[in-house]
């Protein structure tokens, strides 16, 4: 396995000035940002890089040495922070250095294509040849594509760390994943934000996204609302904590199989990395380890009354339920693989399918996010399962069941999904599988266990 760490550069003073970077070279890290770098340095000490590959840009250049400073304090460290050029952000020449509001005032169709159809966004330029056309977000995606070709095959089985910005950020994770351009808004990185990437080979081969946008050792355990999503609604979707069966790898599907007593001190966690937040209503899978998952998060809200959604309810494995791997292998020989390599293809024996689980988990969430909206409630909380949390986190990047296996989920990890623009307007996953409250620092320590 080849792990990919990937951090955002940390805040610039354009950041500060909320003016358009791209590729210009005039923005510096503020203190903050300084400060940030150091503190991803020292989250990261612990891991050994094989490599270390920055953006050229200062703001990312310089990131990337507050971080090599911090993690050459760990004498095994060697590898030396290295430029390439296919790291350099989104290129947006019309826009570059102008402050975001003026170029929403000055661009207005543009710029309302750039929120909303981002991969249709066309840009002429003047060259000596005559106009160009170009079009900012198909062609990062075009250079991340290129980046992971060189990198992935130079370093197979080793462990690198990537420090770019936003823009190519975002489209380094959607190529890797398969997510679309059209979704390119539905990524968020937050500056000196974490990310963690594991492939099994090329970008042909599969990948998990185990962790996105981490943004805790900065002491905001949740990224931060922009000032445009302000009126949005936003969803802490958890995954339950853990049971005896996750513990075995023994499939659970419908089975109501409660949580052991290190599930509830999971839950307990959760419940304490969440204390903070106001949270408005909260809904849970009907089944006992979701309900009570939800309940000991609960505990921190006691005005919270907990709903139950039959549509959130775990995959029925039907047969498969209560079995080991080795069991179901015997009894259906190939199946289990058939399930890891092509999970949109495999009908459980008298149980479900994948698209009957994405149909219905689809409706549920509809309809919490829709009851919010109506109701004018903020933040939500939203307990379920792995194979119902992971077709929910396709659904929102617009991927298909095939891309079912790209998302890691931990038992008691959090991931959190904002509505900025109500049910029309595309979601943003803005973190995904954060588990630094369960003790095991950057990287997913939980035992994920069987679905």
């Amino acid at each position: 396995m080849t792990r990919v760490i990937i951090v955002r550069h940390g805040q610039s003073s354009y950041n500060t000035e909320k003016r358009i970077q791209g590729r210009t070279d005039v923005s510096k890290l503020t203190e903050k940002g300084r400060n940030d770098a150091s503190k991803v340095g020292k989250t990261l000490s612990n891991i050994l890089f094989n490599a270390i590959y920055s953006s050229p840009l200062q703001r990312a250049k310089q990131t990337a040495e507050i971080i090599h400073s911090e993690l050459a304090t760990n004498v095994r460290q060697s590898a030396i922070p290295q430029t390439s050029d296919k790291l350099l952000e989104i290129d947006l020449p019309l826009w570059a250095e102008m402050l975001t509001a003026d170029v929403k005032q000055k661009f207005t169709e543009d710029y309302r294509i750039w929120k909303e159809r981002p991969h249709e966004l066309r840009m002429l330029l003047k060259e000596a040849e005559g106009i160009r056309e170009h079009f900012p977000v198909l062609a990062v995606y075009e250079q991340a594509r290129l980046f992971w070709q060189e990198t992935l095959s130079r370093h197979q089985g080793e462990t690198i760390l990537i420090v770019g910005h936003n823009g190519i950020n975002r489209a380094l994770i959607s190529t890797a994943l398969g997510i679309p351009p059209s979704r390119y808004h539905c990524v968020q990185q937050s500056n000196c934000g974490i990310t963690v990437l594991n492939f099994a080979g090329g970008l042909a081969a599969p990948v998990q996204l185990e962790s996105m946008n981490q943004t805790q050792h900065m002491g905001e355990n949740l990224p931060s609302l922009r000032p445009e999503h302000q009126e949005g609604v936003r969803l802490l979707l958890v995954r339950h904590g853990e049971t005896e069966w996750n513990r075995q790898t023994r499939f659970q599907g419908q089975i109501d199989v409660p949580l052991n007593d290190n599930g509830r001190e999971q839950a307990q966690k959760a419940g304490e990395f969440l204390q903070d937040v106001a949270i408005d209503f909260a809904v849970s899978s009907s089944m006992l380890r979701p309900q009570e998952t939800a309940e000991i998060i609960l505990k921190y809200h006691p005005d919270v009354k907990l709903e139950l959604q039959d549509g959130l309810r775990e995959i029925s494995h039907g047969l498969w339920e209560g079995k080991l791997e080795a069991e179901i292998e015997q009894e259906f020989p190939g199946e289990l693989q058939r399930w890891r390599t092509q999970p949109g293809e495999v009908q459980m024996p008298e149980g479900e399918n994948l698209q009957q689980v994405w149909e219905r988990s689809a409706v549920a969430w509809q309809s919490i996010v829709h009851a919010a909206i109506n109701n004018q409630l903020k933040t939500g909380l939203v307990v379920a399962h792995d194979a119902t949390n992971k077709a929910l986190l396709c659904q929102i990047l617009g991927l298909p069941p095939e891309n079912f296996w790209n998302f890691r989920q931990g038992n008691g990890a959090v991931s959190v999904i904002d509505y900025p623009s109500g049910l029309n307007g595309l979601p943003v996953l803005q973190a995904m599988n954060i588990t630094t409250h369960l003790g095991g620092g950057v990287l997913d320590k939980t035992a994920a266990g069987a679905l």
